[in-house]
């Protein structure tokens, strides 16, 4: 069985992840989702918060599941028996980095693959960071997230609308 981890910190969850996800779970047996508890980030959305509403998003995705981590991503996936790493790349600047990642992985555990997936062109701009900039000054986001979060995230920033 190949059991992959999609992590990320998704605070907020964007429509852009929400591909990634829906993609990577068609290419592996068992989709994690893994949710970063990196306590040095502060977090629009608490740990719990974020696992719930991914939760929501892949109730229908029978081969997704949605846990939370702390630590060394490599560590975790031995504990979950995973080895394969999903990555999406929005522009060349994105491969730099993942691809640096990646190798270090690897050379950590020698079992552990990256599975890069290029985003789906109407989410390329997109990032989590881009979500929380526009709703904090209350900005349209519904072309970014779910709609059923739309109001979570404006509730974060008191903006009502």
């Amino acid at each position: 069985m190949k059991r992959a981890i999609y992590p990320g910190s998704f605070d907020p969850l964007t429509l852009g992840h929400v591909d990634m996800i829906e993609r990577s779970a068609k290419i592996v047996d068992e989709l994690v989702v893994g949710v970063l508890n990196n306590s040095a980030k502060n977090s629009l959305f608490s740990l719990e918060e974020r696992v719930s509403m991914i939760k929501e998003m892949t109730a229908s995705m029978p081969n997704v599941t949605v846990a939370s981590f702390d630590g060394l991503l490599v560590d975790y996936m031995k504990e979950i028996d995973a080895t394969i790493i999903v990555r999406g790349l929005r522009a060349v600047t994105d491969f730099e980095y993942e691809l640096q990642i990646a190798q270090t992985n690897h050379v950590q555990n020698a079992n552990v693959e990256t599975i890069f997936l290029t985003t789906n062109l109407k989410y390329s701009y997109l990032s989590s960071t881009i979500v929380k900039e526009f709703a904090s000054y209350g900005g349209d986001i519904s072309n970014f997230v779910p709609a059923c979060f739309i109001d979570r995230i404006y509730a974060k920033y008191h903006i009502s609308k």
